[in-house]
């Protein structure tokens, strides 16, 4: 083996990639890691983290409003320092990006720089940046290795996903943006229109809603946060409108023309009407795309399927000895997936014994104000399955540290096979559902069911209580609540 042959060879070091090459090193094999622009990927530097970073800020300053409600008193008027906000989540991320570096260069992961191409069975070329990154500088390691021929016994594909651009929504980084553009804005725009209304586009609308702006969402299906619990949806949409967030469903784009400093969207509603809105800029957040192209899959039959490469639990293409795994390898789009993914990848090519990922299992979390998180079976597609169900529910009105912390509107909801108690589904949206959704998803990774749940001691005062009543709610015993306000 020469210095430029390895046993596992990641290409991407986003989320996925860069924890598949450090479990790959601490099994003993012999890694490296191709990057072309940022250790730590999309979710590092201009997903995830800085995102959260941004929220947090419009958090703090929404919450600054209500001071007086918790008998603090503030003098003179709360102010947005854009440069200062804006330029703390770039250090978050920086920060980050550098720790990444320290992980990989600490468990003996080599980094190339550069843009990979797969030539062959376990052959690959890594070719000098043909350009800088379209965002930012790329920023290599010192130690980085360079462009050259570099072979392979395994190849992880863990390219990631960009920004999906649909005809006549063009992104052009001033007046239509994307994420990219969205988390470093000049100024708060006095009036934004998102188009999309996932995870990115709600946290963005809250996000410029807290901070200020007059913002309209359009999506073209029925409900906003499509893939969420239909009730749970709902509730979050009220909650936003009360914010001031104006929501367009069963609503398209059709044309969006571009003037000196503002953009003018006409809509079309489900009935067929139309109508123009106007605002200072505007917000593409329909999706993203697998970033497959350029890497040779195609010239090695590699199926791809929907811009996403098709990959079994293990992670394993139809062609022997490449892998794909994460955002490239299709939905969820998500980080931890991702993460685990990578994980179970490398042992499985250790031939430790391993099992594919459930996606059911797979937690989301919109960031958002309220929050919004699940896991498992919403209830129409539960029943839509054929499942019996027992349905439990708990509203934050009733919990008691809700009321201390002034955060009284949301809800948790629980979902059981009626036949067997297993937990098939846990939804919510209020504050701080993000860290209590892992609760229900550890109870359904160990198969729990209701017994198990109300087995379990909850600490109080804390907002994990409203999930042990949501499991109690779902069989009549809920303590809180009356009877009926849980059936």
């Amino acid at each position: 083996m020469t210095s430029r042959d390895y046993d596992i060879v990641v290409l991407g070091a986003g989320p996925g990639g860069y924890v598949a090459a450090i479990r790959a090193a601490q099994l003993g094999f012999r890694t490296a890691i191709v990057e072309r622009a940022h250790l730590g990927g999309i979710c590092l530097n201009w997903g995830c983290i800085p995102t959260k970073a941004l929220l947090r800020s419009a958090e703090i300053f929404r919450m600054c409003g209500r001071a007086n409600e918790f008998g603090v008193t503030r003098g003179g008027k709360t102010r947005v320092d854009l440069k200062t906000l804006v330029g703390r989540s770039r250090t978050v991320a920086g920060e980050l990006n550098t720790g990444v570096g320290f992980l990989l260069k600490k468990n003996c992961v080599d980094v190339i720089w550069g843009e990979a191409r797969i030539v062959g069975p376990g052959k690959l070329a890594v070719r000098k940046l043909k350009k800088a990154s379209e965002h930012t500088e790329p920023s290599a390691p010192k130690d980085a290795l360079g462009p050259g021929d570099y072979a392979a016994q395994h190849i992880i594909v863990a390219t990631g996903a960009r920004p999906r651009v649909l005809p006549g929504l063009e992104p052009d980084g001033k007046l239509i943006w994307t994420y990219f553009e969205a988390m470093q804005p000049p100024a708060i725009p006095k009036s934004l229109l998102v188009i999309g209304s996932g995870a990115i586009g709600i946290e963005f609308a809250s996000f410029y809603c807290a901070l200020g702006a007059d913002v309209t969402v359009v999506e073209i299906l029925p409900e906003i946060l499509p893939a969420e619990d239909a009730e749970i949806a709902a509730l979050a949409r009220k909650a936003f409108e009360k914010h001031g967030i104006k929501i367009f469903t069963d609503t398209k784009v059709v044309d969006l023309e571009k003037e000196a400093d503002a953009v003018t969207a006409t809509i079309e509603f489900g009935d067929g009407k139309r109508q123009t809105i106007k605002t200072e800029r505007a917000i593409s957040a329909v999706g993203v795309v697998g970033n497959v192209e350029g890497l040779g899959l195609e010239e090695l039959s590699v199926t791809i399927d929907k811009e996403t490469i098709v990959a079994d639990g293990l992670g394993r293409t139809n062609v022997p000895g490449i892998y794909a795994i994460g955002d490239v390898a299709g939905a969820p789009m998500l980080a931890h997936k991702a993460e685990h993914e990578g994980v179970v990848c490398v042992e499985a090519i250790k031939r430790l014994n391993v099992h594919g990922l459930d996606k059911l299992r797979i937690p989301g979390c919109t960031y958002s104000d309220p929050q919004v998180a699940s896991v498992g079976l919403t209830e129409d597609k539960a029943k839509a399955a054929g499942r019996q169900v027992r349905i439990g529910r708990f509203p934050f009105r009733a919990n008691g540290k809700a009321f201390a912390l002034g955060e009284r509107e949301g809800l948790v909801k629980t979902i059981f096979d009626a036949n067997t108690g297993e937990l098939i589904g846990a939804h919510m949206v209020g504050a701080e559902v993000t860290e209590l959704i892992q609760g229900f998803v550890i109870a359904m990774q160990l198969e729990a069911t209701e017994e198990d749940l109300m087995r379990t001691v909850f600490p109080h005062p804390t907002l994990s209580e409203m999930m042990y009543e949501s499991v109690l709610a779902a069989y009549g015993r809920a303590i809180h609540i009356p009877p009926a306000a849980g059936r």
